[in-house]
């Protein structure tokens, strides 16, 4: 098999800055680590390590309540050395992981469905980056490089999440299915993206063989649905094995997002709002801010019914904003996958916006939390406020490609207003 220069190099030089932010500043790791920009209760590498620790010493890592992330990651750490002696080990793991998201978003890139579903096709399909360059885009990316460095658990739920959406663009939705279990079995909230990547599934299918007779997508998406589930019980039986036949990490792994015992400050919206909370409205909010999470999925999924691909990168950027414990992980995820849409940059009305809010939250939000936690010369409001501003830049880059995507269509729809300026009644 000819060997790609041009991948080779990108890979390699890929390699090159982690090894070196590794190798040149070793205590870089361990400083990140404890950035709640990038770590949370549920993705932290030193709860990882602690809850390995009690692993490895013959008691349940969910003893203590410190200990929040999937067990299938305690036998596979234990295989590494002790970081602390041997550090890149885990450092070239972690690597490797990037290395792999960034194959799988090449192979989604190189398949077009960003600019050609089977459904629509946009009259600027030609305006489109390479796949190198999209892969470039997301392994050179600070937030992407940051959230390796800091080795949070967040990026093997993003790398699976992106293998989902690579298979199911290339027409392999039994291995789709497989990679989103395991998405939603780390992260619990990739099992929302169900829905239009069973569609994304459904299009590409029908689109390699139109006499293939699939059903409806409706009976499509319920026997893919039937192989998510009995993957996810899978995973979990072998979970419950792992733990010495407990079911008690349910509650510590999925129970700690469903009801948010923790309260750490992060980049999200939840944690300020539930520290003000009275305890007596608690329940009605955590079931308001769930459903206004979920309820995302099927309004984007039946408007953008013709663009699946879209939506999966639209309810990446919303869950990024509004999930319980977001990090810039889950952004990086996000900004990833907007170089696909290249097209419709000239259609975006807010981009100067939307990047200036972006960057001073990026400076800002650490100089806030000093002030608060170290300087003491601020509260908890000066981080909240900061975290306000982030999530409203993401808003409207969300915002502003939903608006983008739609107007690529409706030119599509109406030739004649191509070029027009639209204005609000």
């Amino acid at each position: 098999m000819a060997i790609d220069r041009r991948k080779a190099f990108l890979y390699g030089a890929a390699i090159a800055v982690r090894l070196l932010l590794f190798v040149a500043f070793p205590s870089l790791p361990d400083l990140l680590t404890g950035r709640v920009e990038i770590s949370t209760p549920v993705t932290s590498f030193k709860r990882l390590q602690e809850g390995l620790f009690l692993y490895t010493h013959g008691v349940s890592p969910y003893d203590g309540g410190v200990f929040h992330q999937a067990p299938l990651f305690l036998p596979l750490f234990a295989l590494l050395p002790n970081p602390a002696d041997y550090p890149l080990a885990t450092a070239f793991l972690y690597i490797a992981v990037d290395l792999l998201s960034a194959e799988a978003l090449m192979q989604i890139a190189q398949t077009g469905e960003s600019v050609s579903s089977r459904l629509f096709t946009s009259p600027r399909k030609d305006s489109r980056w390479t796949e190198l360059d999209i892969g470039a885009a997301f392994l050179f990316n600070p937030f992407t490089i940051a959230s390796c460095v800091a080795r949070p658990t967040s990026i093997f739920t993003n790398c699976a999440i992106l293998h989902a959406i690579a298979k199911a663009a290339t027409g392999h939705s039994l291995t789709s299915m497989f990679a989103l279990a395991l998405a939603s079995y780390l992260s619990f909230y990739p099992v929302l993206l169900f829905p239009p990547l069973a569609l994304l599934c459904f299009d590409r299918k029908m689109r390699e063989s139109e006499s293939r007779s699939l059903g409806t997508p409706l009976s499509f998406a319920l026997s893919h649905l039937g192989i998510l589930a009995a993957t996810i019980i899978g995973l979990l039986s072998l979970s419950y094995l792992i733990t010495g036949a407990s079911w008690e990490f349910l509650s510590s792994t999925y129970g700690i997002q469903l009801l948010l015992p923790d309260l750490t400050p992060n980049v999200g919206l939840w944690w300020y709002f539930f520290i003000e909370m009275f305890d007596s409205f608690r329940e009605f909010f955590l079931g308001v801010f769930w459903l206004h999470l979920a309820s995302y999925v099927g309004g984007l999924t039946f408007r953008v019914r013709k663009q699946p691909l879209f939506v999966l990168t639209s309810l990446i950027g919303v869950f990024a904003i509004f999930q319980p414990y977001p990090s810039i992980s889950d952004s990086s995820l996000y900004f990833s996958l907007i170089p696909l849409y290249r097209h419709i940059f000239p259609l975006m009305r807010n981009t100067f916006f939307a990047v200036s809010a972006l960057l001073y939250a990026t400076f800002l939000g650490p100089a806030f939390y000093y002030l608060w936690i170290y300087a003491g010369s601020g509260n908890a409001n000066f981080f909240y406020a900061i975290t306000l501003v982030w999530s409203l830049a993401q808003s409207a880059i969300v915002a502003d490609s939903l608006f983008a995507i739609l107007r690529d269509e409706w030119e599509v729809e109406r030739p004649e207003m191509k070029g027009k300026e639209i204005a609000r009644i």
